[in-house]
């Protein structure tokens, strides 16, 4: 119940331009009609057209679909906020009336169908929410306000690209970073912030297990990559148990693994996919490097010659771990507690997810960012799922179903409170 009430205060805390835009339309519009990374041309013109005309200065095609919008109201600060944009290659089984049923090729010409999984388009949403309240209020800050639009977050590319692109050299490098992104375990109304470390280093690798084939009912004529690859997959298990502090985090997965044809056969060669996963950038080199030792060293255990030694590949996927300023996060919890009641600001632990807005902090400027948590599960709906010990569906599933109309108010309140604060500090 105090959180249906905070909706309801919500809504009509909002301005009569927000209310009157109707952002729940443009949520539906968005979540009816998702994109591909780095194939986000239609939202990105439809939402750049809406930021034009609420008055800012518009860059479209930058570092590929990203837009960048520049709203000046005088002297101060810059603060940048930001969105993603791409959806991911999923058939949405939610039973929504505005459902997507976009099926679209990808950049590789493979034919996928297309959902908003993630919540980009909740973040979208909030996004011109938030460009809406700043320009109906411009009488209550002063600086430059930079949004930007971001493709491919969900391939780890956007972030990169839009900054090779030259974001901070085109544009006035920001005091503050800001976004948030939606949270299916956290109900609708609530908003967390993780302190330092929020989300991990994420990196793809691919190890080739090769091996001397042969009939299977003579194996001492051959080297098994079966085993070898089996071998390999119970090592690196000892790389966190072992190698890493145990006051540090780290995930080293095995997610895929193939080879051999037949029952009676054994085969030349064996394909693993590892996920990995750290905080620190001293972890996450120590990981890439203990995995190489384990699958080369392991190989020559088996006896293959130098020619045949597994070959390790890093893929280029890498995401950075995202960092919250401890002094930042102190200070939104304060901004964001008087916009919707401190009870429904959490503290949050750190997650092994990735996310590429970690990037715009890695720079030679070190700009103090803060990406947080906007819960997005129906409250009833999450309520029930913790009286009955099951899990309500995640980000990236089929099923994932935000309470948009309760979470966009709250996003957009929060977002709006911290920014006109850290404009007036």
């Amino acid at each position: 119940m105090k959180i249906f009430k905070l909706f309801v205060i919500g809504c009509f805390c909002l301005s009569q331009s927000a209310q009157a835009y109707d952002l729940m339309d443009v949520y539906k519009h968005l979540h009816t009609n998702p994109e591909l990374s780095n194939m986000e041309n239609e939202t990105a013109e439809y939402l750049a057209d809406k930021m034009e005309d609420l008055g800012f200065d518009v860059h479209r095609s930058f570092g590929g679909t990203g837009v960048v919008s520049i709203l000046r109201n005088g002297p101060g600060k810059t603060i940048m906020v930001r969105a993603d944009m791409d959806g991911l290659p999923v058939l949405e089984t939610t039973g929504l009336s505005f459902a997507s049923k976009v099926v679209k090729k990808d950049r590789f010409g493979d034919l996928y169908p297309v959902m908003h999984a993630c919540g980009h388009d909740v973040h979208m949403t909030t996004f011109l929410g938030t460009a809406i309240e700043m320009t109906d209020n411009l009488e209550d800050w002063s600086g430059t306000l930079l949004m930007i639009l971001q493709p491919a977050e969900e391939i780890s590319h956007g972030a990169k690209d839009m900054l090779k692109y030259g974001l901070f050299d085109k544009f006035p490098i920001p005091d503050y970073n800001l976004a948030l992104h939606v949270n299916s375990a956290m109900p609708a109304g609530t908003v967390g912030i993780t302190s330092g470390y929020a989300l991990a280093n994420v990196d793809s690798v691919d190890i080739t297990v090769k091996g001397i084939g042969g009939h299977g009912a003579y194996p001492q004529t051959t080297k098994d990559p079966i085993v070898l690859a089996s071998q390999i997959v119970l090592a690196l298990q000892t790389i966190v148990s072992r190698e890493v502090d145990a006051q540090d985090s780290a995930v080293v997965t095995v997610g895929s693994i193939h080879g051999g044809a037949k029952h009676n056969i054994i085969g030349e060669e064996v394909k693993l996919q590892l996920t990995v996963r750290s905080y620190s950038d001293e972890t996450r080199n120590k990981l890439l490097k203990s995995i190489k030792r384990i699958a080369k060293n392991m190989g020559r255990v088996a006896g293959l010659p130098d020619n045949k030694l597994p070959v390790v590949e890093l893929q280029n996927e890498y995401t950075p771990s995202t960092f919250n300023d401890p002094k930042l996060s102190s200070k939104a919890m304060i901004y964001m507690g008087n916009a919707i009641g401190k009870e429904n600001v959490v503290s949050t632990p750190p997650v092994m997810g990735g996310e590429d807005f970690g990037r715009y902090g890695r720079t030679i400027e070190k700009v103090p960012g803060l990406i947080y948590w906007l819960g997005a599960a129906d409250p009833d709906e999450f309520e029930n799922s913790r009286k009955e010990g099951r899990q309500m569906p995640s980000l990236h599933s089929p099923f994932f179903k935000p309470n948009a109309s309760i979470a966009i108010p709250i996003g957009v309140k929060t977002m709006t409170k911290t920014v006109t604060s850290l404009f007036n500090e």
